[in-house]
C-alpha cells in the first residue's frame, strides 16, 4: 500500500523530529552522567584535601608527644606543623599529576574592569562563573591545572570566620588576671603605642626599600606608600606562641610571661584595626595615595571608632550571656548551657564583622568578659567543658594554620619573591621592634617600682615572633602585585621567626640569666624601702597582697565599682545588692539579687579578690615599722585600730607623710580597698 505524498512527507517529518528529540535526550543524558561524575570526583578531592590536613594534625600530635617524652625543646609544635606542611606541599606541587585542562581564554578588550560574577551562554544554557583573581600572561596556560592544588587552597575568609575566633577567644578566656592586671599599664603601652611605632617605622623603612627597588629596576608594578604602611601594620602583629609555650614549660619569670602574653593578645587586636584604618585612608583629589591631613584624621577616627565599637560589642555580648545564664535554669542542663555559651561566644565575631567592626577585638573582650562574669554562673560541668572545648579548638586551629603555612609556600599560585624586599623587611622588623621595646621600657621604668630589667627587655626584643595573625592578615587580600609580594615575604618571616627564634628561646633564657623553675604563685622578695600590704600570714597572703600593691591604678579604680555593683548584677557572687545600692533602690536590688548570693560563703575568695582586705587581716609594713589591725606593732611602731582610734608616734607621722594622704582607705560594708604608696605602670 502506497501512501499519498502528503502523508509520506508528514511521516518523514515526524520521524525526523522524534530522532532529534531522541538525540537531544541522549545528549542530555550524557551531559547529566558527565556532570554527576564531575561532582563525584570533586567530592572525592574535597574529602582527600580535608583528610590531608587531618593526617597532618594527627602526625603533629604524635610527634609532639614524642618531643615532650624526650624533653626536646629546640622545635615547638607550630614549627613542626609547618615542616609537615612543607613536605606535603612539595608532594602536592611536584608529585601529583596535573589534570587535563579545557580552559580557553576569551578576550573582552572593551571592558575596563573585571566582573565579580560572569554568566556564560553555552547553547542556550547559562553557567555562572565567579572571579578568582588576576593571572599573569606568562602563566595563563598553567594556572591551577592540578585540581588538588586548587582544593587545598582555602578561601581567606575561612581563616577569619572559622579558625581565628577560637584562637582569640581562648586567649581572653584563659587570661591569668592576677599577673595581667599587675602589669596592665605596661601591657597597654607596648600593645598600643608600641604597635603604632613599629607600624610607622617599618612602613617608612619599607618605602625606602621600594624606592631602591624602583631605582635598580626590580619593581615591575606599582607599590604605594600606603601599601608599605599596610605591610607595617600586618607584620607588627606578634605571636610568640613558641616562646610562651617554652616559658610555661620551664616556669620562667611570671612578670616576663605576663608582659609578653598581654602584649601579644592586645597587639593582634591593635594590628588588625590599624590595618583597617590604613585601608580606609583615601585622600581627595587625583593622587589617592598622597598625604592628606583630612584623610589622616579620618583614619585615626576610623581606628578609634572600630576599636571602641568592637570592644563594646564584645563586652555587651558577654554581659548578655551572663544575664541569660544567671536568670535561667540552664545550669540544670549542662549540655544546653555549654552549647549556648559556645554559640554566643562565636557569634560575637561574626556579628562584629557583619556590623563593620573587627571580630578579633570583639571576640577577645568577649572572652575576657565571659571569664570574669559568665564563668561564675555556669555549672561545674559546664565550666570544665567550656575550658576544655576552647582549649582543644585553639590547639587544632593554631596547628591547622601553621600546617597550611607550609602548604601555602608551594600551593599558592601568585608568589612574588624579591630578595631586596625580603632583606629590607627583616632589617625593618628588627629596627621597629627595638624602637618600641627599649624607649617604652625606659619611660615605663620611670613610674614602675619593679623595673623592667635589661635582660627582660632583651628577651622581649628577641621574642617578637610573627605567626598566625600576620599570616591571616596578609593572605586576606592578594589581588594586587604589592599585596602578593607582601604575602610571600610575610610567609618567609613567619618561617624564620618560628624556627630560628623559637628554637633559640631556651639558650637565650640561659644567656640572659632569666629565672626559670619559678612557681607561678611565688614572687620575688620585696625591697626594703617599699610599702607593702600584708594579709595574714603565709605565702598565700603574701602573694595576694603583692597583687594588691602592684596592680595598675586603672584596674584598682575600676575594681571597687565592679565588685560592689557589676558582679552582683551579672553573677551569683559578690556582695548582695541590697547592701551596696541605696535604700531607694531596694525593690530593684531584690529583683537582681538571686538566693545563691546569700548562700555563697566563698564570694570573697575569687581570683580577682586579691584586692579585698577584711577587718581582721590588715597589716601595714613600711621599712622596720609594722602596723597591725589588732593594735599590735613592732619596734618603734605606733598602733592603729580600724574603728578610727589612732595613737601616733614619730614613725607613724613619717609613714603618713610619705603616703602623702590622710585616710588612704576606701571602706565598703566592712571591706577595705588599700591603695599602695607607689603605682606600677
Amino acid at each position: 500500500m502506497q501512501l499519498p505524498v502528503r502523508s509520506r512527507l508528514l511521516l518523514l517529518l515526524l520521524l525526523r523530529a522524534s530522532g532529534l528529540r531522541a538525540g537531544e535526550r541522549s545528549s542530555s543524558a550524557m551531559e547529566e552522567i558527565t556532570t554527576e561524575k564531575e561532582a563525584e570526583e570533586s567530592h572525592r578531592q574535597d574529602s582527600v584535601s580535608l583528610l590531608t590536613f587531618i593526617l597532618l594534625l594527627t602526625l603533629t600530635i604524635l610527634t609532639i608527644w614524642l618531643f615532650k617524652h624526650r624533653r626536646v625543646r629546640f622545635l615547638h609544635e607550630t614549627g613542626l606543623a609547618m615542616i609537615y606542611g612543607l613536605i606535603v606541599g612539595v608532594i602536592l606541587r611536584y608529585g601529583s599529576p596535573s589534570s587535563s585542562g579545557h580552559d580557553k581564554p576569551f578576550s573582552c578588550s572593551q571592558e575596563d574592569r573585571p566582573f565579580t560574577t560572569l554568566l556564560v551562554n553555552v547553547s542556550g544554557k547559562f553557567f555562572e562563573y565567579t572571579l578568582k583573581g588576576e593571572i599573569s600572561p606568562g602563566k595563563i596556560h598553567n594556572v591551577e591545572q592540578n585540581d588538588m592544588l586548587r582544593k587545598v587552597t582555602f578561601d581567606p575568609e575561612v581563616f577569619f570566620n572559622i579558625l581565628l575566633p577560637p584562637i582569640i577567644f581562648h586567649a581572653g578566656y584563659s587570661l591569668k588576671k592576677r599577673h595581667f592586671f599587675r602589669n596592665l599599664g605596661s601591657i597597654l603601652a607596648y600593645a598600643f603605642l608600641g604597635t603604632a611605632v613599629s607600624c610607622f617605622i617599618i612602613g617608612n623603612l619599607m618605602y625606602g626599600v621600594v624606592k631602591l627597588m624602583k631605582l635598580v629596576g626590580q619593581l615591575s608594578d606599582t607599590f604605594y606608600y600606603t601599601d608599605c604602611l599596610l605591610f607595617g601594620a600586618v607584620i607588627s602583629a606578634t605571636d610568640p606562641v613558641t616562646v610562651l609555650a617554652i616559658f610555661n614549660e620551664l616556669h620562667a619569670d611570671v612578670d616576663l610571661y605576663a608582659l609578653l602574653f598581654g602584649e601579644s593578645v592586645l597587639n593582634d587586636a591593635v594590628a588588625i584595626v590599624l590595618s583597617s584604618s590604613i585601608v580606609a585612608y583615601q585622600p581627595t583629589g587625583e593622587n589617592t595615595h598622597a598625604f592628606d591631613a583630612a584623610a589622616f584624621f579620618k583614619s585615626v577616627g576610623v581606628f578609634l571608632g572600630i576599636f571602641s565599637g568592637s570592644f563594646m560589642m564584645g563586652a555587651v555580648t558577654g554581659v548578655v550571656t551572663a544575664l541569660v545564664t544567671k536568670f535561667t535554669k540552664l545550669h540544670c542542663f549542662p549540655l544546653l548551657e555549654t552549647a549556648l555559651f559556645f554559640l554566643m561566644s562565636w557569634s560575637t565575631f561574626l556579628l562584629a564583622e557583619a556590623c563593620g567592626f573587627t571580630g578579633v577585638v570583639a571576640v577577645l573582650f568577649c572572652g575576657i568578659t565571659q571569664a570574669h562574669y559568665t564563668y561564675n554562673n555556669l555549672s561545674v560541668e559546664s565550666r570544665s567543658r567550656t575550658k576544655q572545648l576552647f582549649e582543644v579548638l585553639h590547639f587544632l586551629a593554631e596547628n591547622f594554620i601553621f600546617s597550611y603555612m607550609g602548604l601555602a609556600l608551594f600551593t599558592f599560585q601568585k608568589h612574588i619573591f624579591s630578595p631586596i624586599f625580603i632583606i629590607g623587611a627583616f632589617i625593618a622588623i628588627f629596627l621597629g621592634r627595638a624602637a618600641h621595646i627599649y624607649p617604652l621600657s625606659f619611660f615605663l621604668n620611670l613610674g614602675r617600682r619593679h623595673k623592667i630589667s635589661w635582660n627582660f627587655q632583651h628577651m622581649m626584643m628577641f621574642s617578637g615572633l610573627r605567626g598566625a595573625m600576620a599570616f591571616a592578615l596578609a593572605i586576606r587580600d592578594t589581588a594586587t602585585y604589592s599585596h602578593q609580594m607582601m604575602f610571600s615575604t610575610t610567609l618567609l618571616i613567619v618561617f624564620f621567626t618560628v624556627w630560628i627564634i623559637g628554637g633559640g628561646t631556651t639558650p637565650m633564657l640561659s644567656w640572659l640569666n632569666i629565672r626559670v623553675g619559678v612557681d607561678p604563685d611565688q614572687d620575688p622578695p620585696p625591697s626594703n624601702d617599699s610599702f607593702q600590704v600584708l594579709q595574714g600570714d603565709g605565702p598565700d597572703s603574701e602573694r595576694g597582697n603583692r597583687t594588691k600593691q602592684e596592680s595598675a591604678w586603672l584596674f584598682r579604680l575600676w575594681y571597687s565599682f565592679d565588685h560592689n555593683y557589676l558582679k552582683p548584677i551579672l553573677t551569683h557572687s559578690g556582695p548582695p545588692l541590697t547592701t551596696t545600692l541605696p535604700s531607694c533602690c531596694g525593690l530593684l536590688a531584690r529583683c537582681l539579687t538571686t538566693p545563691q548570693v546569700y548562700d555563697n560563703q566563698e564570694q570573697l575568695r575569687e581570683e580577682d579578690s586579691d584586692f579585698i582586705l577584711n577587718d581582721g587581716d590588715l597589716t601595714l609594713t613600711y621599712g622596720d615599722t609594722t602596723i597591725t589591725a589588732n593594735g599590735s606593732s613592732g619596734s618603734r611602731t605606733a598602733t592603729t585600730s580600724l574603728d578610727g582610734r589612732k595613737t601616733k608616734s614619730s614613725s607613724e607621722e613619717a609613714l603618713e607623710h610619705d603616703l602623702g594622704m590622710g585616710d588612704n582607705e576606701v571602706t565598703s560594708r566592712g571591706t577595705r580597698l588599700v591603695f599602695p604608696l607607689e603605682d606600677n605602670a
